[in-house]
Protein backbone atom coordinates (compact mmCIF):
# COMPACT_ATOMS: atom_id res chain seq x y z
CA UNK A 1 0.00 0.00 0.00
CA UNK A 2 2.65 2.54 1.06
CA UNK A 3 4.43 1.89 -2.61
CA UNK A 4 1.19 1.94 -4.51
CA UNK A 5 0.35 5.55 -2.46
CA UNK A 6 3.58 7.03 -3.59
CA UNK A 7 3.46 5.74 -6.88
CA UNK A 8 -0.10 6.94 -7.66
CA UNK A 9 1.14 10.57 -6.23
CA UNK A 10 3.98 10.87 -8.00
CA UNK A 11 2.18 9.96 -11.47
CA UNK A 12 -0.83 12.27 -10.41
CA UNK A 13 1.62 15.35 -10.31
CA UNK A 14 2.99 14.23 -13.85
CA UNK A 15 -0.79 13.32 -15.52
CA UNK A 16 -2.80 16.94 -14.44
CA UNK A 17 0.09 19.31 -16.50
CA UNK A 18 0.32 16.79 -18.75
CA UNK A 19 -3.36 16.42 -19.60
CA UNK A 20 -3.51 20.40 -19.65
CA UNK A 21 -0.70 20.06 -22.37
CA UNK A 22 -1.97 17.05 -24.00
CA UNK A 23 -5.96 19.31 -24.49
CA UNK A 24 -4.08 22.18 -26.11
CA UNK A 25 -2.69 19.56 -28.33
CA UNK A 26 -5.80 18.01 -29.40
CA UNK A 27 -7.39 20.97 -30.45
CA UNK A 28 -9.89 21.37 -27.16
CA UNK A 29 -10.52 23.07 -24.03
CA UNK A 30 -7.73 22.23 -21.68
CA UNK A 31 -10.44 21.32 -18.99
CA UNK A 32 -10.83 18.22 -21.78
CA UNK A 33 -7.52 17.19 -20.47
CA UNK A 34 -8.66 16.37 -17.36
CA UNK A 35 -11.68 15.19 -17.83
CA UNK A 36 -9.85 12.28 -19.72
CA UNK A 37 -7.61 11.60 -17.20
CA UNK A 38 -9.28 9.76 -14.34
CA UNK A 39 -11.52 7.66 -15.55
CA UNK A 40 -8.87 5.16 -17.17
CA UNK A 41 -7.30 4.72 -13.79
CA UNK A 42 -10.08 3.54 -11.94
CA UNK A 43 -11.25 0.46 -14.73
CA UNK A 44 -7.86 -0.19 -15.68
CA UNK A 45 -7.67 -1.20 -11.69
CA UNK A 46 -10.32 -3.12 -11.82
CA UNK A 47 -9.80 -5.17 -15.13
CA UNK A 48 -5.53 -4.26 -16.36
CA UNK A 49 -3.51 -6.84 -16.76
CA UNK A 50 -0.37 -5.28 -15.94
CA UNK A 51 0.46 -3.38 -12.78
CA UNK A 52 2.48 -0.57 -14.18
CA UNK A 53 0.17 0.45 -16.87
CA UNK A 54 -1.41 3.63 -16.98
CA UNK A 55 -4.19 4.93 -19.04
CA UNK A 56 -4.55 8.27 -19.97
CA UNK A 57 -4.10 11.54 -22.74
CA UNK A 58 -1.07 11.11 -24.91
CA UNK A 59 0.33 12.92 -27.39
CA UNK A 60 0.31 10.64 -29.95
CA UNK A 61 -3.89 10.14 -29.23
CA UNK A 62 -4.19 13.70 -28.71
CA UNK A 63 -2.26 14.48 -32.74
CA UNK A 64 -5.17 11.95 -34.01
CA UNK A 65 -7.94 13.54 -32.13
CA UNK A 66 -7.11 16.80 -33.87
CA UNK A 67 -7.10 15.12 -37.12
CA UNK A 68 -10.26 13.34 -36.62
CA UNK A 69 -12.40 15.59 -34.03
CA UNK A 70 -11.88 18.97 -35.92
CA UNK A 71 -11.42 21.02 -32.37
CA UNK A 72 -15.17 20.01 -31.45
CA UNK A 73 -15.74 18.72 -28.00
CA UNK A 74 -18.65 16.78 -29.01
CA UNK A 75 -16.96 15.04 -31.97
CA UNK A 76 -13.97 13.76 -29.60
CA UNK A 77 -15.96 12.59 -27.31
CA UNK A 78 -18.01 10.43 -29.60
CA UNK A 79 -14.89 9.48 -30.80
CA UNK A 80 -14.14 8.32 -27.70
CA UNK A 81 -17.32 6.34 -27.00
CA UNK A 82 -17.08 4.71 -30.96
CA UNK A 83 -13.54 3.82 -30.55
CA UNK A 84 -14.12 2.01 -26.67
CA UNK A 85 -16.97 -0.18 -28.51
CA UNK A 86 -14.47 -1.15 -31.37
CA UNK A 87 -11.87 -1.96 -28.83
CA UNK A 88 -14.53 -3.89 -26.63
CA UNK A 89 -15.25 -5.84 -29.58
CA UNK A 90 -11.86 -6.82 -30.22
CA UNK A 91 -11.62 -7.87 -27.19
CA UNK A 92 -14.67 -9.96 -26.54
CA UNK A 93 -13.65 -11.70 -30.19
CA UNK A 94 -10.32 -12.24 -28.86
CA UNK A 95 -8.99 -10.05 -31.70
CA UNK A 96 -5.74 -8.61 -30.42
CA UNK A 97 -3.63 -10.99 -32.69
CA UNK A 98 -4.51 -8.71 -35.83
CA UNK A 99 -2.33 -5.59 -34.27
CA UNK A 100 0.22 -7.72 -34.80
CA UNK A 101 0.28 -6.83 -38.64
CA UNK A 102 1.26 -3.89 -38.05
CA UNK A 103 5.31 -4.36 -37.96
CA UNK A 104 8.05 -2.77 -35.68
CA UNK A 105 9.21 -0.27 -38.52
CA UNK A 106 5.27 0.96 -39.79
CA UNK A 107 5.39 1.87 -35.72
CA UNK A 108 8.74 3.73 -35.33
CA UNK A 109 8.03 5.56 -38.36
CA UNK A 110 4.54 7.42 -37.01
CA UNK A 111 6.11 7.79 -33.55
CA UNK A 112 9.01 9.44 -34.71
CA UNK A 113 7.33 11.46 -37.55
CA UNK A 114 5.09 12.08 -34.68
CA UNK A 115 7.61 13.46 -32.82
CA UNK A 116 8.72 16.07 -34.96
CA UNK A 117 5.01 17.24 -35.72
CA UNK A 118 3.83 17.44 -32.24
CA UNK A 119 7.29 19.17 -30.92
CA UNK A 120 7.26 21.71 -34.29
CA UNK A 121 2.80 21.77 -33.48
CA UNK A 122 4.15 23.91 -29.66
CA UNK A 123 6.70 26.03 -30.96
CA UNK A 124 4.15 28.71 -32.25
CA UNK A 125 3.58 28.31 -28.21
CA UNK A 126 7.02 28.71 -27.56
CA UNK A 127 7.32 31.88 -29.42
CA UNK A 128 4.06 33.33 -28.91
CA UNK A 129 2.64 33.35 -31.99
CA UNK A 130 -1.05 33.21 -33.03
CA UNK A 131 -2.72 31.88 -36.19
CA UNK A 132 -0.35 29.40 -37.26
CA UNK A 133 -2.13 26.56 -39.69
CA UNK A 134 -2.35 23.14 -38.03
CA UNK A 135 -1.29 21.33 -41.73
CA UNK A 136 2.47 20.67 -40.87
CA UNK A 137 3.76 21.97 -43.76
CA UNK A 138 2.52 25.07 -43.32
CA UNK A 139 3.26 25.38 -40.23
CA UNK A 140 6.98 25.03 -40.88
CA UNK A 141 6.23 27.69 -43.45
CA UNK A 142 3.90 29.96 -41.15
CA UNK A 143 6.24 29.95 -38.74
CA UNK A 144 9.80 30.45 -40.11
CA UNK A 145 7.63 33.41 -41.93
CA UNK A 146 6.57 35.05 -39.14
CA UNK A 147 9.23 34.77 -36.33
CA UNK A 148 10.72 38.04 -36.39
CA UNK A 149 7.44 38.06 -34.53
CA UNK A 150 7.92 36.86 -31.54
CA UNK A 151 7.20 37.81 -28.03
CA UNK A 152 10.32 37.91 -26.00
CA UNK A 153 8.81 36.87 -22.67
CA UNK A 154 7.20 33.34 -24.02
CA UNK A 155 10.50 32.47 -25.99
CA UNK A 156 12.70 33.36 -22.68
CA UNK A 157 9.86 31.10 -20.24
CA UNK A 158 9.49 28.65 -22.38
CA UNK A 159 13.25 27.69 -23.93
CA UNK A 160 14.27 27.91 -19.63
CA UNK A 161 11.22 25.41 -18.84
CA UNK A 162 12.51 22.72 -21.64
CA UNK A 163 16.18 23.47 -20.30
CA UNK A 164 14.41 22.68 -16.70
CA UNK A 165 12.85 19.96 -17.42
CA UNK A 166 16.00 18.40 -19.92
CA UNK A 167 17.96 18.77 -16.63
CA UNK A 168 15.81 17.24 -14.46
CA UNK A 169 15.44 14.36 -16.73
CA UNK A 170 19.03 13.69 -17.01
CA UNK A 171 18.95 14.15 -12.77
CA UNK A 172 17.11 11.60 -12.76
CA UNK A 173 18.47 8.95 -15.16
CA UNK A 174 22.04 9.63 -13.30
CA UNK A 175 20.64 9.61 -9.88
CA UNK A 176 22.37 6.54 -8.13
CA UNK A 177 19.91 4.42 -5.60
CA UNK A 178 20.33 5.21 -2.24
CA UNK A 179 21.45 2.26 0.05
CA UNK A 180 19.66 1.51 3.27
CA UNK A 181 23.03 1.78 5.44
CA UNK A 182 23.45 5.67 4.19
CA UNK A 183 23.16 8.36 7.04
CA UNK A 184 19.21 9.44 7.31
CA UNK A 185 20.31 12.72 5.72
CA UNK A 186 21.59 11.33 2.32
CA UNK A 187 18.70 9.65 2.08
CA UNK A 188 16.37 12.31 2.73
CA UNK A 189 18.32 14.25 -0.21
CA UNK A 190 18.08 11.41 -2.04
CA UNK A 191 13.99 11.14 -1.86
CA UNK A 192 13.86 14.92 -2.54
CA UNK A 193 16.11 14.80 -5.39
CA UNK A 194 13.84 11.82 -6.97
CA UNK A 195 10.64 13.50 -5.82
CA UNK A 196 11.57 16.94 -8.15
CA UNK A 197 12.90 14.81 -10.86
CA UNK A 198 10.09 12.20 -10.43
CA UNK A 199 7.56 15.64 -10.68
CA UNK A 200 9.43 17.73 -12.88
CA UNK A 201 6.45 18.82 -14.58
CA UNK A 202 4.17 19.84 -12.32
CA UNK A 203 7.27 21.55 -10.59
CA UNK A 204 8.12 23.64 -13.99
CA UNK A 205 4.48 24.42 -14.45
CA UNK A 206 4.05 25.58 -11.09
CA UNK A 207 7.29 27.88 -11.38
CA UNK A 208 6.01 29.46 -14.64
CA UNK A 209 2.67 30.03 -13.16
CA UNK A 210 4.04 31.75 -9.92
CA UNK A 211 6.14 33.81 -12.62
CA UNK A 212 3.50 34.82 -14.28
CA UNK A 213 1.14 35.89 -11.46
CA UNK A 214 3.87 38.19 -10.32
CA UNK A 215 4.30 39.64 -13.43
CA UNK A 216 0.45 40.09 -13.03
CA UNK A 217 0.37 41.68 -9.48
CA UNK A 218 2.99 44.13 -10.95
CA UNK A 219 0.79 44.93 -13.94
CA UNK A 220 2.43 43.84 -16.59
CA UNK A 221 1.91 40.36 -18.39
CA UNK A 222 4.91 39.17 -21.21
CA UNK A 223 3.24 35.43 -21.36
CA UNK A 224 0.21 34.51 -23.13
CA UNK A 225 -1.49 32.35 -20.23
CA UNK A 226 -4.09 29.16 -20.18
CA UNK A 227 -7.37 31.66 -19.14
CA UNK A 228 -10.19 29.91 -16.96
CA UNK A 229 -10.85 26.52 -16.86
CA UNK A 230 -14.14 25.82 -15.79
CA UNK A 231 -14.22 24.38 -12.12
CA UNK A 232 -16.35 21.60 -10.69
CA UNK A 233 -16.74 17.64 -12.30
CA UNK A 234 -18.07 17.03 -15.72
CA UNK A 235 -21.64 15.40 -15.42
CA UNK A 236 -22.32 11.75 -15.98
CA UNK A 237 -24.06 11.85 -18.94
CA UNK A 238 -24.10 9.92 -22.53
CA UNK A 239 -21.38 11.35 -25.30
CA UNK A 240 -23.74 13.67 -27.63
CA UNK A 241 -24.89 11.42 -30.75
CA UNK A 242 -25.82 14.91 -32.53
CA UNK A 243 -24.71 18.25 -32.59
CA UNK A 244 -26.00 21.36 -32.67
CA UNK A 245 -24.53 23.93 -35.64
CA UNK A 246 -25.51 27.58 -36.72
CA UNK A 247 -27.24 26.46 -39.76
CA UNK A 248 -29.39 23.04 -37.83
CA UNK A 249 -28.06 20.22 -36.31
CA UNK A 250 -25.91 17.61 -37.22
CA UNK A 251 -26.88 14.16 -36.87
CA UNK A 252 -24.92 10.68 -35.54
CA UNK A 253 -24.42 9.01 -39.26
CA UNK A 254 -23.16 13.06 -40.46
CA UNK A 255 -20.58 12.60 -37.54
CA UNK A 256 -19.62 9.50 -38.12
CA UNK A 257 -19.05 10.25 -41.75
CA UNK A 258 -16.74 13.19 -40.76
CA UNK A 259 -14.77 10.92 -38.84
CA UNK A 260 -14.33 8.64 -41.55
CA UNK A 261 -10.73 6.52 -41.47
CA UNK A 262 -10.21 8.13 -37.87
CA UNK A 263 -12.93 5.53 -36.57
CA UNK A 264 -10.09 2.78 -37.52
CA UNK A 265 -7.24 4.84 -36.95
CA UNK A 266 -8.15 5.87 -33.70
CA UNK A 267 -8.95 2.59 -32.16
CA UNK A 268 -6.04 0.36 -33.49
CA UNK A 269 -3.23 2.95 -32.62
CA UNK A 270 -4.66 3.02 -28.34
CA UNK A 271 -4.66 -1.05 -28.73
CA UNK A 272 -1.71 -0.76 -30.38
CA UNK A 273 0.15 1.50 -27.95
CA UNK A 274 -1.65 -0.30 -24.45
CA UNK A 275 -0.38 -3.30 -26.03
CA UNK A 276 3.15 -2.75 -26.64
CA UNK A 277 3.86 -0.56 -23.29
CA UNK A 278 2.49 -3.34 -21.23
CA UNK A 279 4.30 -6.12 -23.20
CA UNK A 280 7.22 -3.56 -22.67
CA UNK A 281 6.80 -3.56 -18.64
CA UNK A 282 5.56 -6.51 -18.35
CA UNK A 283 8.41 -8.76 -19.95
CA UNK A 284 11.13 -6.36 -17.87
CA UNK A 285 9.78 -6.76 -14.34
CA UNK A 286 9.05 -10.75 -15.19
CA UNK A 287 5.20 -11.38 -15.67
CA UNK A 288 2.54 -11.83 -18.18
CA UNK A 289 -0.32 -9.94 -19.74
CA UNK A 290 -3.44 -10.90 -21.40
CA UNK A 291 -3.54 -8.97 -24.91
CA UNK A 292 -7.07 -9.49 -24.81
CA UNK A 293 -7.83 -8.64 -21.66
CA UNK A 294 -6.05 -5.38 -21.97
CA UNK A 295 -8.61 -4.38 -25.69
CA UNK A 296 -11.34 -5.18 -22.59
CA UNK A 297 -10.42 -2.62 -20.06
CA UNK A 298 -9.07 0.05 -22.72
CA UNK A 299 -12.39 -0.48 -24.28
CA UNK A 300 -14.48 -0.10 -20.96
CA UNK A 301 -11.97 2.66 -20.06
CA UNK A 302 -12.89 4.78 -22.95
CA UNK A 303 -16.70 3.98 -23.28
CA UNK A 304 -16.99 5.30 -19.66
CA UNK A 305 -15.09 7.97 -20.43
CA UNK A 306 -17.15 8.98 -23.09
CA UNK A 307 -19.90 9.52 -20.11
CA UNK A 308 -17.45 12.03 -18.69
CA UNK A 309 -16.66 14.19 -21.28
CA UNK A 310 -13.39 12.01 -22.23
CA UNK A 311 -11.62 12.22 -25.56
CA UNK A 312 -9.94 8.87 -26.34
CA UNK A 313 -7.04 7.44 -24.22
CA UNK A 314 -4.57 4.62 -24.57
CA UNK A 315 -1.35 3.13 -22.41
CA UNK A 316 1.21 6.55 -21.79
CA UNK A 317 4.50 5.29 -21.94
CA UNK A 318 6.24 7.85 -19.96
CA UNK A 319 3.87 8.17 -16.68
CA UNK A 320 3.90 4.44 -17.08
CA UNK A 321 7.56 4.39 -16.41
CA UNK A 322 6.87 7.07 -13.47
CA UNK A 323 4.59 4.08 -12.08
CA UNK A 324 7.32 1.42 -12.54
CA UNK A 325 10.23 3.80 -11.50
CA UNK A 326 8.38 4.50 -8.35
CA UNK A 327 7.75 1.33 -7.09
CA UNK A 328 4.37 0.45 -7.90
CA UNK A 329 2.87 -3.26 -6.62
CA UNK A 330 -0.57 -3.25 -8.43
CA UNK A 331 -2.54 -1.39 -10.41
CA UNK A 332 -4.60 0.39 -7.20
CA UNK A 333 -1.74 2.91 -8.09
CA UNK A 334 -4.10 4.40 -10.46
CA UNK A 335 -6.50 5.18 -7.82
CA UNK A 336 -4.74 7.64 -6.00
CA UNK A 337 -4.09 9.54 -9.68
CA UNK A 338 -7.27 9.04 -10.82
CA UNK A 339 -8.21 10.65 -7.14
CA UNK A 340 -6.01 13.75 -7.78
CA UNK A 341 -7.19 14.77 -10.67
CA UNK A 342 -10.35 15.15 -9.45
CA UNK A 343 -9.24 16.75 -6.38
CA UNK A 344 -7.75 19.08 -9.12
CA UNK A 345 -11.01 19.80 -11.01
CA UNK A 346 -12.83 20.00 -8.45
CA UNK A 347 -10.36 23.02 -6.37
CA UNK A 348 -7.72 23.91 -8.21
CA UNK A 349 -9.01 24.88 -11.34
CA UNK A 350 -8.68 28.40 -10.72
CA UNK A 351 -5.13 28.29 -10.52
CA UNK A 352 -4.87 26.68 -13.69
CA UNK A 353 -5.71 30.28 -14.93
CA UNK A 354 -1.83 31.77 -14.90
CA UNK A 355 -0.33 28.84 -16.34
CA UNK A 356 1.61 30.09 -19.36
CA UNK A 357 0.85 28.52 -22.43
CA UNK A 358 4.67 27.75 -23.50
CA UNK A 359 5.21 25.97 -20.26
CA UNK A 360 2.96 23.88 -21.26
CA UNK A 361 4.04 23.32 -24.39
CA UNK A 362 7.79 22.92 -23.26
CA UNK A 363 6.05 20.19 -21.03
CA UNK A 364 4.80 18.47 -24.67
CA UNK A 365 7.81 18.63 -26.54
CA UNK A 366 9.63 17.03 -23.47
CA UNK A 367 7.61 14.68 -23.42
CA UNK A 368 7.79 13.13 -27.32
CA UNK A 369 11.54 14.35 -28.05
CA UNK A 370 11.99 10.70 -27.04
CA UNK A 371 9.87 9.29 -28.95
CA UNK A 372 12.11 9.89 -31.72
CA UNK A 373 14.41 6.88 -32.35
CA UNK A 374 17.17 7.68 -34.87
CA UNK A 375 19.06 4.80 -34.18
CA UNK A 376 15.99 2.74 -35.62
CA UNK A 377 17.02 3.82 -39.52
CA UNK A 378 21.17 2.27 -38.74
CA UNK A 379 20.21 -0.21 -37.12
CA UNK A 380 17.74 -1.65 -40.02
CA UNK A 381 20.65 -0.55 -42.49
CA UNK A 382 22.50 -3.38 -40.92
CA UNK A 383 20.35 -6.01 -40.27
CA UNK A 384 17.49 -5.68 -42.94
CA UNK A 385 17.94 -3.19 -45.53
CA UNK A 386 14.15 -4.29 -47.31
CA UNK A 387 12.75 -3.36 -43.95
CA UNK A 388 13.88 0.58 -44.31
CA UNK A 389 10.79 0.98 -47.33
CA UNK A 390 7.82 0.48 -45.00
CA UNK A 391 9.68 2.82 -41.71
CA UNK A 392 10.59 5.68 -44.89
CA UNK A 393 7.34 5.31 -46.52
CA UNK A 394 5.15 5.50 -43.09
CA UNK A 395 7.88 8.26 -41.88
CA UNK A 396 7.37 10.77 -44.71
CA UNK A 397 3.42 10.54 -45.65
CA UNK A 398 2.39 11.14 -42.01
CA UNK A 399 4.10 14.55 -42.28
CA UNK A 400 1.49 15.17 -44.76
CA UNK A 401 -1.15 13.44 -43.03
CA UNK A 402 -0.70 10.92 -40.11
CA UNK A 403 -3.62 8.49 -41.33
CA UNK A 404 -1.78 8.04 -44.86
CA UNK A 405 1.02 7.90 -43.18
CA UNK A 406 0.04 4.35 -41.07
CA UNK A 407 -2.22 3.09 -43.93
CA UNK A 408 0.45 3.18 -46.40
CA UNK A 409 3.35 1.47 -44.27
CA UNK A 410 0.49 -1.11 -43.34
CA UNK A 411 -0.29 -1.76 -46.81
CA UNK A 412 3.83 -1.66 -47.75
CA UNK A 413 4.61 -3.95 -44.66
CA UNK A 414 2.05 -6.34 -46.00
CA UNK A 415 3.12 -6.73 -49.59
CA UNK A 416 6.61 -7.56 -48.02
CA UNK A 417 5.25 -10.16 -46.53
CA UNK A 418 2.97 -11.93 -49.08
CA UNK A 419 5.98 -11.33 -51.33
CA UNK A 420 7.82 -13.61 -49.11
CA UNK A 421 5.24 -15.91 -49.19
CA UNK A 422 4.44 -16.10 -52.99
CA UNK A 423 8.02 -16.32 -53.39
CA UNK A 424 9.43 -18.94 -51.30
CA UNK A 425 13.06 -19.77 -51.04
CA UNK A 426 13.79 -22.81 -53.25
CA UNK A 427 16.88 -24.56 -52.91
CA UNK A 428 17.57 -27.03 -55.82
CA UNK A 429 20.22 -29.84 -55.84
CA UNK A 430 21.00 -31.68 -58.74
CA UNK A 431 22.14 -35.38 -59.10
CA UNK A 432 20.95 -38.58 -60.46
CA UNK A 433 17.39 -36.83 -59.30
CA UNK A 434 16.60 -33.15 -58.78
CA UNK A 435 16.14 -32.70 -55.38
CA UNK A 436 13.93 -29.54 -54.82
CA UNK A 437 13.71 -28.01 -51.17
CA UNK A 438 10.72 -25.60 -50.31
CA UNK A 439 12.20 -23.04 -47.37
CA UNK A 440 8.69 -22.75 -46.18
CA UNK A 441 4.90 -23.41 -46.13
CA UNK A 442 3.44 -23.85 -49.36
CA UNK A 443 -0.02 -21.66 -49.92
CA UNK A 444 -1.46 -20.75 -53.19
CA UNK A 445 0.40 -17.53 -54.06
CA UNK A 446 3.90 -19.62 -54.12
CA UNK A 447 2.29 -22.91 -56.55
CA UNK A 448 3.28 -21.63 -59.54
CA UNK A 449 6.37 -20.44 -58.96
CA UNK A 450 7.04 -23.72 -57.59
CA UNK A 451 6.05 -25.47 -60.56
CA UNK A 452 8.06 -23.14 -62.82
CA UNK A 453 11.11 -23.66 -60.70
CA UNK A 454 10.61 -27.68 -61.14
CA UNK A 455 9.80 -27.88 -64.41
CA UNK A 456 12.51 -25.25 -65.81
CA UNK A 457 15.53 -27.32 -63.68
CA UNK A 458 13.80 -31.06 -64.47
CA UNK A 459 13.39 -30.33 -67.93
CA UNK A 460 16.38 -28.34 -69.00
CA UNK A 461 18.86 -30.51 -67.71
CA UNK A 462 20.30 -33.20 -69.99
CA UNK A 463 18.97 -35.62 -70.06
CA UNK A 464 15.57 -34.86 -67.91
CA UNK A 465 15.46 -35.90 -64.43
CA UNK A 466 12.86 -36.90 -61.90
CA UNK A 467 12.07 -34.87 -59.13
CA UNK A 468 12.62 -35.22 -55.42
CA UNK A 469 10.32 -33.00 -53.54
CA UNK A 470 11.58 -32.78 -49.79
CA UNK A 471 9.10 -30.96 -47.58
CA UNK A 472 11.02 -31.48 -44.09
CA UNK A 473 10.20 -27.33 -43.77
CA UNK A 474 6.58 -27.28 -45.48
CA UNK A 475 4.48 -27.43 -41.86
CA UNK A 476 1.16 -26.23 -44.29
CA UNK A 477 -0.58 -26.36 -47.75
CA UNK A 478 -3.77 -25.35 -49.16
CA UNK A 479 -5.80 -26.70 -51.59
CA UNK A 480 -4.82 -24.71 -54.13
CA UNK A 481 -1.26 -25.28 -53.40
CA UNK A 482 -2.60 -29.32 -53.74
CA UNK A 483 -4.27 -28.67 -56.85
CA UNK A 484 -0.72 -27.10 -58.03
CA UNK A 485 1.22 -30.13 -57.09
CA UNK A 486 -1.15 -32.39 -59.14
CA UNK A 487 -0.68 -30.47 -62.68
CA UNK A 488 3.00 -30.98 -61.69
CA UNK A 489 2.57 -34.34 -61.37
CA UNK A 490 0.57 -34.91 -64.41
CA UNK A 491 3.59 -31.79 -66.63
CA UNK A 492 6.02 -34.09 -65.59
CA UNK A 493 4.31 -37.46 -66.32
CA UNK A 494 3.65 -36.61 -69.48
CA UNK A 495 7.35 -36.58 -69.85
CA UNK A 496 8.33 -39.58 -68.82
CA UNK A 497 9.00 -38.17 -65.04
CA UNK A 498 8.24 -39.08 -61.88
CA UNK A 499 7.61 -36.85 -58.67
CA UNK A 500 8.28 -38.13 -55.04
CA UNK A 501 7.46 -36.74 -52.05
CA UNK A 502 9.77 -36.84 -48.49
CA UNK A 503 10.24 -35.46 -45.53
CA UNK A 504 6.47 -34.98 -45.01
CA UNK A 505 4.82 -33.56 -41.62
CA UNK A 506 1.51 -35.42 -40.38
CA UNK A 507 -0.41 -32.61 -41.15
CA UNK A 508 0.65 -32.07 -44.69
CA UNK A 509 0.94 -35.82 -45.88
CA UNK A 510 -2.78 -36.30 -44.22
CA UNK A 511 -3.93 -32.96 -46.96
CA UNK A 512 -1.84 -34.63 -49.66
CA UNK A 513 -3.73 -38.49 -48.74
CA UNK A 514 -7.03 -36.87 -48.87
CA UNK A 515 -6.69 -35.34 -51.98
CA UNK A 516 -5.77 -38.82 -53.66
CA UNK A 517 -3.21 -37.58 -56.36
CA UNK A 518 -2.77 -39.42 -59.57
CA UNK A 519 0.63 -41.10 -58.91
CA UNK A 520 1.41 -39.67 -55.50
CA UNK A 521 4.10 -41.54 -53.75
CA UNK A 522 6.05 -40.61 -51.01
CA UNK A 523 8.80 -41.89 -48.46
CA UNK A 524 10.33 -40.68 -44.56
CA UNK A 525 13.70 -39.49 -46.41
CA UNK A 526 14.80 -38.03 -49.67
CA UNK A 527 17.84 -41.14 -50.16
CA UNK A 528 14.90 -43.64 -49.65
CA UNK A 529 13.03 -41.46 -52.24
Amino acid sequence: LPLDLLAGLAVGLTTVPQALAYAELAGLPLQYGLYSSFMGCFVYCLLGTAKDVTLGPTAIMSLLVASYAFHQPAYAVLLAFLSGCIQLAMGLLRLGFLLDFISCPVIKGFTSAASITISFNQIKNILGLQGIPRQFFLQVYETLRRVGETRAGDAVLGLTCLAALAGLRAMKSRLPQAAPAEPLAVRISHLIVWISATARNALVVLFAGLVAYSFQVLGCQPFRLTGSIPQGLPAFQPPPFSLAAPNGTVPFQSMVQDMGVGLAVVPLMGLLETIAIAKAFASQNGYRIDPDQELLALGVANVLGSFVSSYPITGSFGRTAVNAQSGVCTPAGGLVTGALVLLSLAYLTSLFYYIPKAALAAVIIAAVVPMFDAGIFRTLWRVKRLDLVPLCVTFLLCFWEVQYGIVAGVLVSGALLLYSIARPPIKVSEGAVLLVQPGSSLHFPAVEHLRDSVCSRALAASPPRSVVLDCCHVSSIDYTAVLGLAELLRELRRHGLSLAFCGLKDPVLQVLLSADLEGFQHFPSWEEA
